[in-house]
């Protein structure tokens, strides 16, 4: 990958434009493709008012050029980042666009957060230079990306994203199979199921669910990883527990009627107020400062 690469982002809403931040912090040229007149013209200053957050140069944001049409975000770009709706069939129609304008050598990612990147690319001719970049939000504050290889994906693909990605101050991990959801959302959604559950069953409620979380194990996590841990203690007693609690863990094929319900009643969590809590308008902002807050530490501190 060359060292300023031109980048083309196709979506300047919560992904795009802090995607787009990350790259022009670095020095690349960036070009960002919306529909939405209105995203396009806030772009540059969202930029600003991340990297002034940060503590970076605001003026990075002039290398960030909004683009209403797709064919000029994309069409001298050396990689190519969608991150628009999670919707299959937009995301197959942006890319058959992205590759009608694209050259021929420009890397093709897509941001999506679970679905297989074979499904999404699978129109392409050029397949072998596609593959998923799962970044988590918000961009500039968490490191990872997971870096997803179809069975088309080339060695040299991956290695190019990883070094730019690398370059970019971010940390980038390769997965092998193309799954969905890829590594990250099926293990935080096998434990959002079994959160769910416990309250659906009366176990416990959700308040309970998330102080236990966040009050054990969950202080450990930035440092031990779980299979860090399950070394730690031991394979042998992993294995114990595993005997006694695996087969009395929720094991349902597909939503919990529980979170169904929610959905079907108009409860959808902090936007409406209520959804396994209860939120004032006060609460739901303490909550979103404390996680931002909690995650620009963290930056600051390099960690």
């Amino acid at each position: 990958m060359v060292a300023k690469a031109r980048i083309g982002i196709l979506g300047a809403g919560l992904m795009g434009h802090g995607i787009a931040q990350v790259f022009a912090a670095k020095g690349h040229e960036v070009a960002v493709f919306d529909t939405a007149a209105a995203a396009l013209e806030v772009l540059r200053d969202r930029v600003r008012q991340v990297s002034s957050d940060l503590g970076e140069d605001p003026a990075c944001a002039d290398r960030v050029t909004p683009c209403a049409d797709l064919a000029d975000a994309v069409k001298v770009a050396d990689v190519v980042f969608e991150a628009g709706p999670e919707n299959l069939e937009i995301k197959q129609r942006l890319f058959a666009d992205v590759e009608r304008h694209a050259p021929a050598g420009a890397l093709l990612a897509s941001n999506t957060s679970v679905i297989p990147i074979t499904q999404i690319m699978k129109g392409l001719f050029r397949r072998e230079r596609t593959l998923g970049t799962h970044w988590w939000n918000p961009p500039f504050l968490v490191p990872l990306v997971e870096v997803i290889r179809t069975a088309d994906t080339s060695d040299a693909a991956v290695a190019s994203m990883t070094e730019l990605l690398a370059s970019a101050g971010k940390t980038p991990v390769t997965v092998n199979k193309d799954v969905p959801g890829f590594v990250g959302n099926r293990l935080q959604h096998a434990l959002w199921r079994e959160a769910m559950a416990l309250v659906q069953n009366g176990v416990c409620d959700a308040e309970t669910v998330d102080t236990v979380i966040k009050a054990s194990f969950g202080r450990r996590l930035a440092v031990l990883g779980p299979l860090e841990t399950a070394d730690l203690v031991g394979t042998d007693l992993s294995l114990a527990i595993h005997q006694t609690v695996l087969p009395d863990i929720d094991v349902t094929r597909g939503p919990l009627p529980y979170l169904e319900d929610l959905v079907k009643e108009g409860k959808l969590g902090m936007k409406t107020g209520e959804g396994f809590r209860r939120w004032t308008p006060e609460s739901a902002a303490a909550v979103r400062k404390r996680l931002v807050d909690y995650l620009k530490d963290l930056h600051r501190r390099g960690i």
